[in-house]
């Protein structure tokens, strides 16, 4: 599969070189490699001299492990084996270490403690609704500010809409000025009798009906972290306001994965669309485990006429008399019906038994090194009979016609990729779009990183 006109090549190296580039952002929908995307950018950018930190917000291990690190948290760590004079680190969003950073940076000792303690605090701060995505512009804005890395690449949380990030800010603005908690703020502000006053006579009838829902005791436990979490409150917004214009900024750019598949597509037009809404800077699309062909030529519908060919008999020769001849013919030098019967197959066979050899699941790989792939057994030294070499050469059809289908499907998806393809380009033709061929496997340690880091570099280029 190559680029169309349609869609512009995206060129990683010039992204990732360029000093104005402070953060890439990745983004998509579940299971279209954005982890495997950033840790490679990360790679990529580091091996070109730039001081890198990986922020990944999925909870899975898989970035530490293909780092050679025993486990990433709150703290960046510096990834050995980076070849080039930058530096590449890594961490893992830790969403209530980073709540609890915030609380000892901006509230005294006692205050911090208090808040710390809080059995509301403690539930809100390991799992509200948003407190992730909240919690991963916290640390961005942290890391951006300090000022230490040249660049910092982001791997959005593993959630439906992987922007639910950008709405971090308003949901959480929307949680502390809602009526409820201006309501439990109010007797803390108001102080002394009157908020008493105002608690028994104001609330009476809201909070024996929530305290029979809840209890009375979690009633208390919201209004005593509300009451410490006052004047830090402000903040939340504040910087969260500021990281979201951060984001905007030119020094950002978004990059959107995909796979090359019908709904992976269809969120990554989404995003698109939900970026320019946002007036988020993209850099482009990122098609990941892209199929590919070396015998293209060879069409699924060719292939299989071939493969039906050979099973019923239409290109073997039929009976022991042909079959002697063909035998002879193959050590005297075969006649010209043959040999225009037998010349395409063979010239498309070995290359297709090579992309058989490959797996054909989504992380497979056409371009895998099949070096060792027989298409014929070897003649043997002194055949017993006609009918043994018949049945050497019916073995030998039966496997050409198993390949032949199997370059057949792959050709299917070859043109079914293409397709969703070019839907998208023909919607978004303004977006530049990097192809990343197929692995054969899964990518487990650094070097897998750097292949692909290698292909994402050489995938904005028309080949």
């Amino acid at each position: 599969m190559t680029l169309d006109s349609a869609a512009a090549p995206l060129d990683i190296d010039p992204l990732l070189d360029d000093p104005a580039t402070r953060i890439v952002v990745c983004c998509g929908s579940g299971g279209v490699g954005k982890t495997t995307t950033a840790a490679a950018l990360g790679v990529r950018a580091a091996e070109r001299g730039r001081k890198v930190v990986v922020l990944t917000i999925d909870p899975a291990r898989r970035l530490a492990q293909s780092m050679g690190i025993d486990s990433l948290d709150n703290t960046p760590r510096q990834v050995k084996g980076v070849q080039g004079p930058g530096e590449l680190h890594a961490m893992m969003l830790d969403m209530k270490r980073t709540f609890d950073e915030i609380v000892e940076a901006h509230a005294d000792p006692d205050r911090a403690r208090a808040i710390l303690e809080n059995p509301f605090y403690q539930s809100l701060s390991a799992g509200f609704a948003g407190t992730q995505e909240y919690m991963a512009m916290e640390k961005l804005g942290q890391l951006r500010s300090r000022d230490e890395w040249d660049l910092i690449i982001v791997d959005t949380p593993p959630s439906r809409s992987a922007l639910d990030f950008l709405d971090a800010p308003k949901r959480l603005g929307s949680f502390l000025d809602g009526k409820f908690i201006r309501l439990l703020m109010t007797p803390a502000k108001m102080g002394g009798r009157a908020g008493m006053k105002f608690l028994n006579v104001g609330m009476s009838m809201m909070t024996g009906t929530l305290g029979k829902l809840l209890g009375g005791q979690f009633l208390r436990d919201v209004q005593t972290f509300i009451t410490a979490m006052d004047t830090m409150f402000g903040g939340f917004r504040t910087r969260a306001d500021a990281t979201y214009r951060l984001l905007q900024a030119p020094g950002t750019a978004f990059l959107v994965v995909a796979a090359p598949e019908r709904d992976a597509l269809r969120e990554a037009a989404y995003f698109v669309e939900r970026l320019a809404a946002e007036e988020m800077p993209l850099a482009g699309l990122v098609l990941n485990r892209v199929h590919g062909s070396g015998a293209a030529r060879l069409s699924a519908e060719r292939a299989r006429a071939a493969a039906e060919n050979l099973e019923d008999g239409g290109i073997v020769d039929q009976g022991a008399g042909n079959a002697q001849s063909r035998g002879s013919a193959a050590s005297e030098g075969s006649s010209p019906e043959a040999s225009e019967t037998h010349e395409p197959l063979e010239a498309a066979v070995p290359v297709v038994a090579a992309e058989s050899a490959v797996p054909t699941s989504p992380h497979a790989s056409d371009e895998s090194d099949v070096s060792d792939v027989s298409t014929t057994p070897a003649a043997p030294a002194a055949p017993e009979s006609v009918a043994s070499v018949t049945s050497s050469v019916t073995t030998v059809e039966q496997l050409t016609a198993g390949l032949l289908r199997l370059h057949a499907e792959r050709m299917q998806v070859l043109a079914r990729e293409e397709r969703t393809r070019d839907r998208f380009t023909a919607l978004h033709p303004e977006v530049a779009v990097a192809e990343v061929p197929a692995l054969p496997g899964d990518v487990h340690d650094l070097a897998g990183l750097r292949a692909i880091a290698e292909r994402l570099a050489a995938g904005g280029t028309t080949r």
